[in-house]
C-alpha cells in the first residue's frame, strides 16, 4: 500500500513542455510549486523550501531575501549559541552593514561579488578593516548554517576575498616599566586589581568577577571560576571564556599583601555603611565601588588611564596589562606552555604569538645570552 504523502513534504514530476515540477505541502494544508530546466534543479529547489519549513525560515524559495534569512539566523540559531555581548555585536554588524547592502538580494542569487561589494561599502564608511573582516566572518558564519540545512548550495562569504587586516599591536612591558606601573597605581582604592592584572595576566571580566570565596589568601592562590560583564547596562556573570579559563593561578607573594590590604579597606567600607552595602546581593565581589556594587570595564578603564597620566606615563588600556604579564613571563623564561595555562589561553599559538612580540630589550639579551654560549670569554 502507498503511503499518502504527509504535509511538508514533496514530490518532483515533468511537465509536457519538459521543466520539472517539484511540489510540497506547506503545514498549513496549501502547496507551492518550484521549477526547473532540468531535475536536479528542482530538486535543489525543493530542498531549500523543505529546509526552510524544518528552521521555521520564511519560505519563498528563490526570494527568500538574505535579510530576512540573517534575523532568523540571529534570533533562533545565534542567539542559542553566543553571549549576549556578541550577539549584540552580531545584529549591530547586520542591521548596520549587511542588510542595507545586501538585505534585498534573494539569498539563493547572492554571489561572492555581492559580498565583495558589502565589503567595500563598509570600508567606504570609514570603518576599520578589523569590522570589514567581522562583517564577512558574521556573514560566513550564516551562510555555513544556511549550507548544513540546504538552503545554499556554497557559502560565498568563504569565496569572498578577504580584507587586508593589519596585525595588532601587541605591547611589551620591560619589568622597569612595569614597576613603573605600579608605582603609578600604588595606594589607589584600585591598586589591588591593578596589580592582579599585571602580575596574573587576568582578562578584565574574570577579575571583575571573582569572589572572596574564589580566593584563599592562606595559600595565595585564586580560582578563575566565572565573568563579569555589563550588557545593555546590566551586568551579567557568565561562565569563562573556554575551558582553560577555567584555571587556578598561584599569587606572588605581593600579590597576596596587596589584596589583605584591599580586602581590609573593603571591609571598612562595609561597617562604615552598615545596610547600605550592596555586597551580599552580589555574593561579594572582591572588586566592587564603596558600596559593595560590581565595576563595569569602563570605569575601571578610565581609572587606570587617569592614574597613569597623573604619573606622566604613556597611556595603555587594560589589556595590556595581560599582555604585559605574558611579556614578563617571557622576560623571565617562563615556558609558553606554563603561561599559556596561568594566563587561560584555549591555544598555545596565541601565547607564542605574544612572546613573539616581546620587546627588543629581551630580544638583546636573548642575544648576549647566544654570544656567550657560543664565545665564552669574548
Amino acid at each position: 500500500m502507498t503511503r499518502k504523502r504527509g504535509n511538508s513534504e514533496g514530490s518532483i514530476v515533468q511537465r509536457s513542455d519538459g521543466r520539472y515540477m517539484a511540489r510540497v505541502t506547506l503545514p498549513d494544508g496549501s502547496r507551492r510549486a518550484y521549477y526547473g530546466k532540468t531535475r536536479a534543479e528542482a530538486a535543489q529547489k525543493l530542498q531549500r523550501a523543505l529546509a526552510a519549513i524544518a528552521n521555521g525560515l520564511p519560505l519563498s524559495g528563490d526570494r527568500l531575501a538574505v535579510g530576512s534569512f540573517l534575523e532568523g539566523w540571529l534570533t533562533d540559531h545565534a542567539a542559542q549559541r553566543v553571549r549576549d555581548k556578541t550577539l549584540r555585536c552580531y545584529r549591530d554588524l547586520v542591521r548596520l552593514h549587511m542588510v542595507p547592502v545586501i538585505g534585498r538580494i534573494s539569498l539563493a542569487k547572492l554571489t561572492p561579488q555581492h559580498v565583495e561589494r558589502m565589503m567595500a561599502n563598509v570600508a567606504d564608511k570609514g570603518m576599520s578593516p578589523r569590522t570589514v573582516a567581522h562583517c564577512r566572518a558574521v556573514l560566513r558564519n550564516a551562510l555555513n548554517h544556511a549550507m548544513r540545512h540546504s538552503l545554499v548550495s556554497r557559502n560565498v562569504a568563504a569565496l569572498a576575498d578577504p580584507p587586508k587586516v593589519p596585525e595588532s599591536e601587541i605591547r611589551a612591558i620591560t619589568p622597569a616599566a612595569a614597576r613603573q606601573v605600579l608605582l603609578a597605581v600604588k595606594g589607589d582604592r584600585l591598586e589591588a586589581l591593578f596589580t592582579v592584572a599585571l602580575a596574573c595576566g587576568l582578562r578584565q571580566s574574570e577579575a571583575l568577577g571573582l569572589r572572596w570565596s574564589d580566593v584563599d589568601l592562606e595559600t595565595a592562590t585564586l580560582r578563575v571560576q566565572r565573568t563579569l560583564q555589563r550588557v545593555n547596562g546590566e551586568f551579567l556573570v557568565l561562565e569563562p571564556k573556554t575551558k582553560r579559563s577555567r584555571r587556578t593561578i598561584t599569587l606572588p607573594a605581593p600579590v597576596a599583601t596587596s589584596l589583605r590590604q584591599y580586602k581590609a579597606r573593603q571591609t571598612e567600607d562595609r561597617l562604615r555603611i552598615g545596610p547600605a552595602w550592596k555586597g551580599d546581593v552580589w555574593d561579594n565581589l572582591v572588586f566592587t565601588d564603596d558600596t559593595g556594587c560590581p565595576l563595569s570595564g569602563f570605569h575601571v578603564g578610565r581609572r587606570f588611564k587617569s592614574l597613569l597620566a597623573v604619573a606622566g606615563l604613556p597611556e595603555m588600556r587594560y589589556h595590556d596589562l595581560r599582555h604585559g604579564a605574558a611579556s614578563l613571563m617571557a622576560a623571565q623564561g617562563v615556558p609558553a606552555r606554563v603561561a599559556m595555562e596561568v594566563l587561560g589561553h584555549a591555544q598555545i599559538s596565541t601565547t607564542m604569538n605574544i612572546y613573539a612580540h616581546i620587546a627588543p630589550e629581551f630580544q638583546k639579551d636573548a642575544s648576549e645570552k647566544v654570544a656567550a654560549a657560543l664565545w665564552p670569554g669574548a
